[in-house]
């Protein structure tokens, strides 16, 4: 879990920011007293002073205070940033949703200003990326399984130990706001329980959690796991992806530590369309690796109108360097192209593709299987002009062998298990499993072969994946290439070079290349280019 937050944590709301850890039951309610205007209704001398049965005083002289660890003395309302965050988590546990597409729409919902949108995104990625160690906490101060909790109780324990742990957030404001959260859309029982676990939650910081959980292990995979709040199957996963694409097997820690960093914002202005100077306005800064980017620190962006038409693009720079990477290779020809996108959905890489297809005259087809994803490829290509794309419903399996030898350019970004972007899919992470990997490489190597049918003689393929993993990266493309004898491997490295800013990513290894969220501040893609022999 990273320590550093977006923006959203000053005011009374969010509860300021907060210099240095306070203790349980400090804050908001310091010096209620239990009863209020029922206590003139005691018995009282003529002093007005309580006595006994015996008539003697009572000693008065030490209040008892009761402080916002009451549950009753508590905020009784959900705070909207903090409901949305519970929303979205709730989503994901029941109906398998995805955070990213479902956080804009409860924050458009409830109406939030910038602030409480940032704030909101930190806590419902914060609270699903650590997931597994917010509940390896949990579970030492709570007196049963947490399977046996009411999935929503869970949802607001996770929420309140993100804010105790690893946000600014007083441990008053985070204890008050959470269980008035629980009495407003679970209930007052529950709530009591909620208040009980986070007091005993907020005893500890996050380190000194981890470091009781880790204690006396010498599992290093185990230990990482709980640290970096990653399944054990992929801590070893990335260390061994490392090792596959060239990297040292040390920079575990630090791949780890960056999928948890909350990422910032990538957006794309299509190239001879869109324009970066509204976003720019907003307070986005241009981006250093790809021409026409852009970081923003988020917020609502739905609100910027050249976000709305679609010629700005919220789109990862890992994903905006692939496509301009197949753009870049020189071709034989007569400069009258037709490129496809074999797996299109739902439609930002070929939104830039057919963009940069516009620009040279060429012709983009945009194929999908599914019908409801079709429709998004065709939204998001919406703003090119329509004489430069069209979108195929089909399996792209079948491509090669209906179009065999058409395409100059072909873009296959097959379905992978998405370890490269866990840090912007929080949820994926305790989603996927090893089985995973086994089950989608028969799909991608078919993938893979359609799209080099599909190619004519002197074209390209890029075979691109958002994982790093070799199952899915270097063994696919090495299993399909054994196989053949008119393939021919690019330097995809240089290539990649040739488009960036800087000139020199040293993403390169053995010819394939692979970006890095510790290295290159992207999603971990892989990027192939097969070139057919003429």
């Amino acid at each position: 879990m990273s320590g550093s937050e977006q923006s959203g944590q000053g005011g009374s709301s969010r509860g300021g920011q907060r210099p240095h850890r306070q203790g349980p039951g400090s804050g908001g309610s310091q010096g209620e007293q239990r009863g209020g205007p029922g206590a003139a209704r005691e018995q009282a001398g003529s002093s007005g002073r309580r006595r006994d049965a015996q008539g003697r005083e009572r000693n008065r002289s030490t209040q008892k205070n009761f402080t916002d660890a009451t549950p009753g003395q508590r905020t009784r309302r959900a705070d909207p940033a903090r409901l949305v965050a519970f929303e979205v988590l709730r989503a994901v546990a029941d109906d398998d949703a995805y955070a990213n597409l479902v956080l804009p729409h409860r924050i458009r919902h409830h109406n939030l200003d910038k602030r409480d949108a940032g704030f909101a995104t930190e806590l419902s990625y914060g609270a699903l990326r650590g997931q597994g160690t917010y509940d390896a906490i949990l579970a030492t101060c709570v007196d049963r399984p947490l399977a046996q909790l009411d999935p929503a109780v869970l949802a607001a324990l996770r929420i309140g130990t993100h804010q105790l742990l690893a946000m600014r957030v007083p441990a008053h404001a985070a204890l008050d706001q959470t269980v008035g959260l629980a009495r407003a859309v679970i209930g007052a029982g529950p709530s009591a329980l909620i208040n009980a676990v986070l007091r005993k939650v907020s005893a500890k910081s996050l380190g000194e959690w981890i470091e009781e959980l880790v204690s006396g292990s010498t599992d290093e995979t185990a230990n990482a796991s709980l640290r970096y709040a990653h399944p054990e199957w992929i801590v070893r996963a990335m260390r061994q992806s490392l090792v596959a694409h060239g990297r040292p097997a040390s920079e575990i820690n630090d791949l780890l530590e960056a999928d948890n960093a909350a990422p910032v914002v990538n957006l794309v202005a299509l190239p001879g369309i869109g324009s970066l100077e509204e976003a720019l306005a907003e307070g986005a800064t241009p981006g250093d690796l790809v021409v026409d980017s852009a970081l923003s620190s988020g917020g609502d962006l739905g609100r910027l109108e050249s976000v709305r038409e679609g010629s700005l693009r919220v789109q990862d720079v890992g994903s905006q360097l692939v496509a301009r990477a197949l753009a870049a290779v020189e071709l034989d020809g007569d400069g009258h192209e037709t490129w496809l996108d074999l797996c299109a959905g739902p439609g930002g890489k070929a939104a830039l593709l057919a963009a940069l297809a516009n620009q040279r005259g060429a012709l983009l087809l945009a194929n999908e299987p599914l019908p409801h994803r079709a429709k998004l490829v065709t939204t998001a290509l919406s703003a090119v002009p329509r004489d430069a794309w069209s979108v195929r419903t089909g399996d792209g399996r079948d491509i090669g062998t209906e179009q065999p030898e058409t395409f100059d350019r072909v873009l296959v970004d097959v379905p992978c298990s998405g370890l490269g972007a866990l840090r912007r899919r929080p949820e994926s992470r305790w989603r996927r499993t090893a089985k995973d990997l086994a089950d989608l490489g028969p799909l991608q190597r078919a993938l893979l072969n359609s799209a080099l049918n599909a190619v004519r003689p002197g074209g390209v393929v890029a075979y691109v994946t958002c994982s790093p993993h070799p199952a899915e990266t270097t063994a696919v493309v090495a299993d399909v290439l054994r196989k053949r004898t008119d393939l021919e491997l690019l330097d995809a490295g240089a290539v990649l070079d040739s488009v960036s800013l800087g000139g020199d990513l040293g993403a390169g290894h053995e010819l394939t290349a692979q970006l890095w969220p510790h290295i290159h501040q992207t999603d971990a893609m892989f990027l192939a280019l097969i070139r057919k022999a003429p």
